[in-house]
C-alpha cells in the first residue's frame, strides 16, 4: 500500500457488518486507535498524550476535507494547536524549584465563568450554527483555493441536530482548553460530550461510531475517576 493510498477513504481496511454496514479505510482506523491512546494516556496524566493527539487530529483533518466537512476541519485545526499547547504547558516548569501543572480542581469563579460562558456559546451556535459552519467552511476552501486546490465552494446541508451539535463543539473546545491547564473538569465534560456522541450517532444509523464513542465513554470515566484521586492527594501534599 503506497502513502498515498493510505491517505485516501476510499481505501477500505474492515468492512464492518453493523446496520446496513459500514466500511473503515485505513486512514480512519489508524486515526481512530491513536485517538484512543491519546484519550488513554491523558487519562493517566502522560505528556505523550498530546504527541498521539497531534496524530489523531491530522489524520482526522485529511479525512474531513476529503468528505468536504470544512467546518470540522477547521476544529482539528484548533485541536492541533491545543495540543501543542498543551504539550508546552505540561513540560513548562511554573516555578523556580522546576515543578509543573498540577492536576487539581477549578476555583469557584473560575468554574462560574466556564459555566457561563459554554452555556452562551451553546446557545449562539445552536442559533447560528448552519451559517456559522457554512462561513468556516468557506474560509477553509478560500484559503485551500489559494494555493490552487481548486474546490468548489461549500454547500452544506441543516444540520440535523443543531442544539447537540452545537454542545459537543463548544464543550469539546472547552473541555480541551481545560485539560492543557489540568483542570479535573475536563474529563466531566468529555463523559458529557461522549454521553451525547453515542446518542446521535446511533440515532443517525452510524453504529461504528456510536461504539468508539462508548468505548471513549469509559476511558472518560475512568479519567475522571483517576485525576479525581490525583487532586485529592495533590491538595493534601500542598496543606
Amino acid at each position: 500500500m503506497s502513502i498515498v493510498s493510505f491517505f485516501d477513504i476510499g481505501n477500505t481496511m474492515v468492512h464492518i457488518p453493523i446496520g446496513g454496514g459500514y466500511d473503515m479505510s485505513w486512514i480512519e482506523a489508524i486515526g481512530t486507535i491513536f485517538g484512543l491512546l491519546c484519550i488513554w494516556f491523558a487519562s493517566q496524566e502522560k505528556t505523550i498524550n498530546y504527541l498521539f493527539g497531534l496524530i489523531n487530529v491530522s489524520l482526522f483533518a485529511v479525512i474531513f476535507f476529503q468528505i468536504q466537512l470544512y467546518g470540522l476541519l477547521l476544529l482539528q485545526l484548533f485541536f492541533f494547536c491545543a495540543n501543542v499547547y498543551g504539550w508546552y504547558a505540561w513540560t513548562r516548569p511554573t516555578n523556580d524549584e522546576g515543578d509543573t501543572l498540577q492536576v487539581r480542581w477549578m476555583s469557584k469563579d473560575k468554574l462560574l465563568i466556564t459555566v457561563i460562558l459554554s452555556a452562551l456559546g451553546i446557545a449562539l451556535m445552536t442559533a447560528y450554527i448552519d451559517p456559522f459552519f457554512l462561513m468556516l467552511a468557506t474560509i477553509v476552501v478560500d484559503f485551500l483555493n489559494l494555493f490552487g486546490s481548486q474546490i468548489p465552494a461549500p454547500q452544506l446541508a441543516p444540520d440535523a441536530f443543531p442544539f447537540w451539535d452545537s454542545c459537543m463543539t463548544v464543550l469539546s473546545v472547552v473541555a480541551q482548553i481545560l485539560m492543557t491547564r489540568k483542570y479535573v473538569e475536563n474529563w466531566v465534560l468529555w463523559v458529557v460530550i461522549n454521553v451525547i456522541s453515542v446518542g446521535i450517532y446511533a440515532a443517525q444509523g452510524v453504529y461504528a461510531l456510536s461504539i468508539e464513542y462508548a468505548i471513549l465513554l469509559v476511558i472518560a470515566a475512568n479519567g475522571a475517576r483517576e485525576w479525581m484521586i490525583t487532586a485529592k492527594r495533590n491538595k493534601e501534599a500542598s496543606c
